[in-house]
C-alpha cells in the first residue's frame, strides 16, 4: 500500500483510493493527487484494498477495470455487497459498451479511458467526492429525523401521519376516533418533538421517514 496525504492530521478529509496492479500508474496517480492537495492511498489489488482501506470513509475509489484476481467490477460488486456507498471511477484501456453499461448501472460515477487527460480525472474525482459528501449529509439528516421520530408515542405517530396527509384536526379526530382537542394536543407535541416550526418542515421529515 502507498499513501499520499495532502493535509496530514485531518481524519475527516475525503480520501481517494487508487486500486491498480500497474505500479507506475499507481505512483503517477498518487503524485497527481498529492500535487492537487488530495489525500490518497494506493493499492496493487482489490484484496489489498479490502484488507487495508476504510470503506466507510468519505471519498471515492479510482480503480482499474482489468486486474488479475479481483477485477474492477468485482471490487464494485463487493463494495455494494458490504453496504459501502463509496463512489467508483473506472479507468481502463479496454473499454467496451456492455462493461461500461454494467458499471454505470451498478452506480459507477465515471468511466475514463486510458490514456486520459489529468484534468478529466481530477474533475471526475471532484464530482465523485461532492456526490459522496451530499449523500452523507442526507444520510445524517435522515438518521437525525429517525431519532426524533422514535421519541413519538404510537398515537403521536398516527396524528403526524394524518396531519402530513393534509387532514384537518377535525378530520384526523374522526378518523382516529379521538377528540379534536386531543388531536391538537398531540399535534403540538409532534411539532415539538420533531423540532418542526412549520407544517412544510414536518411534511419533509415525514416523507424522509416514509422513504426508508
Amino acid at each position: 500500500m502507498q499513501i499520499a496525504n495532502g493535509k496530514p492530521g485531518v481524519p475527516a478529509e475525503p480520501i481517494v483510493y487508487v486500486v491498480d496492479d500497474d505500479e507506475e500508474m499507481r505512483e503517477a496517480l498518487l503524485d497527481l493527487f498529492l500535487v492537487t492537495k488530495k489525500r490518497a492511498s494506493a493499492f496493487s489489488s482489490g484484496s489489498e484494498f479490502f484488507q487495508c482501506a476504510d470503506t466507510t470513509a468519505p471519498g471515492c475509489v479510482v480503480v482499474d477495470l482489468r486486474m488479475p484476481g479481483c477485477t474492477g467490477l468485482d471490487l464494485q460488486d463487493r463494495l455494494i455487497s458490504i453496504g459501502s456507498k463509496l463512489p467508483v471511477i473506472f479507468l481502463t484501456a479496454f473499454a467496451d459498451v456492455p462493461t461500461s453499461v454494467r458499471a454505470m448501472k451498478a452506480g459507477a460515477t465515471d468511466f475514463i479511458t486510458k490514456p486520459f487527460v489529468n484534468q478529466d480525472l481530477l474533475q471526475a474525482v471532484e464530482h465523485a467526492i461532492e456526490m459522496d459528501s451530499k449523500r452523507r449529509d442526507t444520510d445524517a439528516d435522515r438518521e437525525r429525523v429517525r431519532a426524533l421520530a422514535e421519541t413519538l408515542t404510537p398515537r403521536e405517530t398516527e396524528v403526524m401521519l394524518a396531519v402530513v396527509r393534509g387532514l384537518m384536526n377535525k378530520q384526523a379526530a374522526y378518523e382516529l376516533g379521538i377528540s379534536e382537542m386531543t388531536v391538537k394536543l398531540h399535534r403540538m407535541s409532534v411539532m415539538r418533538k420533531m423540532q418542526s416550526r412549520s407544517l412544510p418542515d414536518l411534511v419533509r421529515k415525514a416523507e424522509m421517514l416514509l422513504r426508508d
